[in-house]
């Protein structure tokens, strides 16, 4: 029961991505010339810069297995949007061969000639044939229970996977962990370091908010009639208690499915939504039969987030902290 309805929450998920991406496997799609950004051109190498030890590559991918990382890493496959946005903000976009069809809804500047792939059955044969120096693949991919990148792996092909991350801390982990890959370690730690200071000023106002006057929040990923949210174990909700506010479900552990009777139960101060696959998410929920008494709807108090910035686990989560952080405080995070 818990493998189906780890696959049940993964394809919703998903179907949360595909609300922006969409395309047919493996055929390459324009980017529009104003999104497709031209790479500057490399620095000459000084005497310094050549005598520069290379940076240690990782012996593991982030779920534990062992790779084999290039010493140089020139073509790379992202099969998760978290990973894409990672890659272009490290200046790579240009080194990116093929990604999954949700990647371009989230971040800019991919090559116009990069295959797309379906991320839950992409054409293994045809990303083998790039022969790529690294794949970047995600547990979403394999929450069928099979890995479909396995004939990449049988072919020699560094497959490094990145599991969903469910703290602050291992996202941290996984930002380094790519930028170690692609000999960007130095340039992570930038990503890392802006993130780290972000958190910080909000977590400072956050600890001041008297504990009886911390608002309570529900936070939904999914929709009704099948409403999804999550519970303690998931950075959204480390999140949460970061800017000084309690998820109504902590007392519950993981993603979650939520009914809307006991979502009502709850009384959220403030609901918080990143579903992007419906024209007007905060409307719908403010329209909800019996939903009028809740405070959250009584009071307005209802508001979208970003979605990529709240549901890709990368250094873009402080983005959606400070978006959530004024939505559920305004008058202290100004």
């Amino acid at each position: 029961m818990k493998k189906l309805l780890s696959l049940i929450l993964a394809l919703a998920l998903a179907a949360a991505l595909m609300g922006c991406g969409g395309g047919t496997d493996a055929t390459p799609s324009p980017t529009p010339s104003a999104a497709v950004t031209t790479p500057s051109a490399a620095p000459e190498a000084t005497p310094e810069a050549s005598a520069k030890p290379a940076a240690e590559k990782p012996a593991e991918d982030r779920s534990g297995a062992a790779i084999t990382v290039p010493a140089e890493v020139n073509t790379i496959v992202s099969m998760a949007p978290s990973t894409t946005q990672v890659l272009v903000d490290l200046g790579l976009a240009d080194k990116i061969v093929a990604i999954d069809t949700n990647s371009e809804a989230y971040a800019e500047g991919i090559p116009a000639d990069a295959l797309r792939f379906d991320m839950m059955q992409p054409d293994v044969e045809k990303l083998v044939a790039l022969k790529p120096d690294i794949i970047f693949t995600s547990n979403i991919s394999a929450a069928g229970g099979e890995d479909p990148f396995q004939p990449a792996i049988n072919a020699g092909i560094c497959v490094a996977n990145i599991p969903t991350s469910n703290t602050v801390e291992d996202v941290k982990k996984d930002v380094l962990f790519i930028a170690q890959c692609v000999d960007k370690p130095e340039e992570g730690q930038v990503l890392v370091d802006g993130m780290d200071d972000a958190i910080a000023k909000i977590e400072e106002i956050g600890k001041a908010i008297p504990e009886d006057e911390r608002k309570t929040v529900l936070f939904e990923i999914a929709s009704a009639p099948d409403i999804y949210s999550f519970g303690s174990g998931v950075f959204l909700n480390e999140l949460i208690e970061i800017l000084g506010a309690k998820n109504v479900l902590a007392d519950q552990e993981g993603w979650l499915a939520v009914t809307e009777e006991s979502a009502v139960a709850a009384n959220p101060d403030v609901i918080l939504t990143n579903v992007n696959y419906i024209d007007d998410p905060v409307g719908e929920i403010k329209a909800r039969a019996g939903w009028e008494n809740v405070t959250a709807v009584k009071n307005g108090a209802v508001y979208s987030i970003d979605n990529g910035a709240s549901s890709l686990p990368n250094h873009h989560i402080a983005d959606a902290l400070e978006e959530m952080a004024k939505a559920i405080y305004p008058d202290q995070y100004k």
